[in-house]
């Protein structure tokens, strides 16, 4: 195992409860090559942890450990089964879910969802990407998955030097999964885990709270759904009434399950794929009460507003408008004017269900930017709740980028 010396800086941040190190404090390095598990010390040589070394990467260490311990097999296996028994209740209530998710379960750079016994993979650094085989082969080996497909397309593996790629590991049976295209699928026993039949587009139904969502994996957003606002989708349909319109709807998710709160709902996104995609669920529902629409949503919402429309119900769930803190402030800008906007066609006694899934942006600098939107339009607004992403994504405490999705739910006041 190599080694790795660090600064005071960074052995008080992994003391102090976080998961990285960055390449500044670095100060010494003994046979460390990247994508391996090394030994850390601080200046006095005092011992500080085990941590994947990237040599591509501004976080030059991700910590497994602060604790002396052999990082083998066995280990592994204990943290996924314990990644497993942590989400017993939730696998209880949906299909369809987050089984590791990363930092927030000390497994930095892995993340696996479940999609009806499907795996989706990400090894995001140099270190989960070199173990990527036998991770591979312990999910095969603890979940006895119907496919285990690989979702590496993630722009965040650029920084580790990383090839971006997607494709199918190993699937059970040809029934396990829907293939769109002829690419060949290594079926039965995983002969060799990085045979990847790259391309191959995967359809698979999902479950979330009586809701049906076909996802794919391979040709969506992130892993396939979003579920990170799994249960905000149910706590937006508690508050849902009247008239609904529900902005970058994307798949269909808050619209669909707040429809049978609402007398209609509508549904718009940019994206005329995700939209067919979001009619095509609201079929499988039979839900008759929700349109959808593909269109830009702040010329929308402009003209909306311009015509006179009015609704109960707005649910704002944009894409993160800020992904560094070098466009915190354009960001801003962004979420005020969708804010602005929504607040201006709500009627009294509306509710708003606004969202923010940029770790930049912070709970605090959101409700700032949801109360300058409320001053502009003349409303007063009473906060209902507070949410973050569902419990499937645990916060830990020290890693503040584990809390990144922020969604407040609000009354227009009379």
């Amino acid at each position: 195992m190599g080694e790795v010396n660090i600064s005071k800086r960074g052995a008080k941040r992994i003391r102090s409860g976080h998961l990285w190190v960055y390449k500044s404090d670095l100060r010494e390095l003994r046979d460390a090559e990247g994508g391996t598990i090394v030994s850390v010390l601080d200046e006095a040589r005092n011992f500080v942890g085990q941590a994947f070394y990237s040599d591509a990467s501004e976080i030059a260490l991700r910590f497994l450990t602060t604790h002396r311990e052999a990082i083998d097999r066995d280990w592994w296996r204990k943290r996924l089964r314990a990644c497993a028994a942590r989400r017993a209740g939730i696998a209880k209530e949906t299909n369809a879910y987050r089984l590791v998710y990363s930092e927030g379960d000390l497994l930095p750079s892995l993340v696996v969802d479940v999609y009806d016994g499907n795996l989706v993979l990400q090894t995001l650094s140099q270190g989960t990407d070199r173990l990527q085989p036998d991770i591979v082969e312990l999910l095969l080996e603890e979940f006895n998955p119907r496919s285990i497909i690989e979702r590496n397309d993630a722009r965040v593996r650029d920084l580790e030097g990383l090839e971006l790629r997607k494709g199918v590991f190993y699937a059970s049976e040809p029934g396990a999964i829907a293939t769109g295209s002829s690419a060949e699928i290594e079926l039965g026993e995983l002969s060799d885990p990085l045979a990847i039949a790259r391309g191959t587009d995967t359809e698979i139904e999902i479950n979330q709270h009586g809701v049906r969502f076909i996802i794919s994996p391979l040709a969506s957003q992130k892993t396939g759904a979003f579920l990170d606002q799994r249960e905000n989708y149910l706590a937006a349909a508690k508050v849902a009434h009247g008239r609904a319109l529900d902005c970058f709807t994307f798949n269909g998710g808050f619209a669909l399950h707040i429809a049978k709160s609402c007398d209609s709902v509508l549904g718009i996104d940019i994206s005329a794929e995700a939209i067919a995609g979001a009619r095509r669920n609201a079929e499988l529902n039979q839900i008759s009460n929700v349109e959808f629409r593909a269109t830009n949503v702040f010329d929308a919402l402009r003209e909306m507003e311009s015509s006179g429309e009015r609704f109960d119900t707005i649910v704002l769930d944009p894409p993160a408008f800020t992904k560094s803190r070098a466009t915190i402030k354009s960001g801003a800008r962004g979420y005020k004017e969708i804010n602005l906007r929504a607040l201006k066609l709500l009627n009294p006694g509306g509710m708003l269900v606004t969202c923010t899934c940029s770790y930049h942006m912070s709970e605090e600098m959101f409700l700032e930017i949801i109360a300058e939107a409320a001053v502009d339009a003349r409303r007063r607004l009473q906060i209902i709740e507070k949410r973050g992403q569902s419990s499937d994504h645990p916060m830990l405490l020290g890693v503040p980028e584990t809390h990144y999705l922020k969604c407040v739910i609000a009354r227009a006041m009379e």
